[in-house]
């Protein structure tokens, strides 16, 4: 059996949804905090077990009967060391065989602060005596293109990247690659540095919303203290405003850009490119 977490978030729907297509059902167990948001999946054959990153015991009992594990980060920046410990404790109590995690671009190497409790993450599963794959995933488009509404109507693109080229990918092709690394034999022991295709500046996704809407965007960087500040300004919470505003200052030393191809690659396609992404944004 092959279990997810965080299967009810973003990027666990998708990868559930790839793998409905060559895993039987019955043969996946959604790993969930809240059931309810899994009924459609119940409907669907699939198995579901609550648990939290946060409680070991429930983790284990979860795990109960499975063979391979996807353990998507959690979302929790700040908790995330400590709760994907308990995860691989309890894969190795419950006799998990194998973990795909999905890790940082680079993790070992990033400037991005975000890569301190991937590293952990990835020290802790080199000690735990399972194998294991690292899915270091880079950005994701949509992180991006979530700012385009406000860009569209003030002009304006916001970030503190400079001209630090992005190497981003779609949720869905980060989902496809879980999927075929879970489901498939042959992934242990090896480390993917999962990236779009196609890189990109800051200046140049303004100009392909401009050209895609009509509307006249020009991108504004900011320093990492004065983009933070912009982000709070519009009511994101300190913690996550100052990860994003440290994350575009990772951008600009090339902390989100890799032209190893890896990901379409494993996907056996071309990731989904910037004006596709932005076309189906708009």
């Amino acid at each position: 059996m092959i279990a997810i977490t965080g299967t009810t978030g973003q990027l666990g729907q998708l990868v559930i949804k790839e793998l409905l297509k060559t895993v039987t059902a019955s043969d996946l167990v959604a790993i969930v905090r809240n059931p309810a948001k899994a009924q459609a999946l119940s409907e669907q054959g699939v198995t579901v077990r609550q648990a939290d990153y946060n409680d070991e015991a429930a983790l284990t009992a979860a795990l109960a009967g499975v063979e391979k594990l996807l353990l998507i980060s959690s979302s929790e920046v700040g908790q995330r060391a400590t709760q994907h410990q308990n995860v691989i404790n309890a894969a190795a109590a419950a006799g998990v065989k194998f973990i795909a995690y999905t890790s940082l671009l680079h993790a070992d190497t990033s400037p991005l602060g975000l890569h301190v409790e991937h590293v952990a993450t990835e020290n802790a599963l080199a000690q735990s005596g399972i194998s294991y794959a690292l899915l270091r995933n880079g950005w994701y488009t949509e992180n991006y293109l979530a700012s385009a509404p406000p860009a569209l109507e003030h002009g304006v693109f916001i970030g503190a990247a400079g001209e630090g080229k992005i190497a981003s990918a779609t949720r869905a092709d980060y989902a496809a690659a879980a999927a075929k690394v879970i489901s498939e034999e042959g992934h242990a022991g090896k480390v993917y540095e999962l990236a779009g295709d196609e890189a990109y500046t800051l200046s140049q996704l303004a100009a392909e919303l401009s050209k895609q809407s009509g509307k006249n965007v020009a991108y504004q960087n900011l320093s990492e203290a004065d983009f933070a500040a912009a982000l709070k300004g519009v009511g994101l919470p300190d913690g996550l405003a100052e990860m994003l505003a440290d994350s575009d200052a990772g951008a600009s030393k090339g902390g989100l850009f890799d032209d190893s191809h890896t990901l379409s690659a494993l996907i056996g396609r071309p990731t989904t490119s910037l004006a596709e992404s932005v076309k189906a944004a708009l």
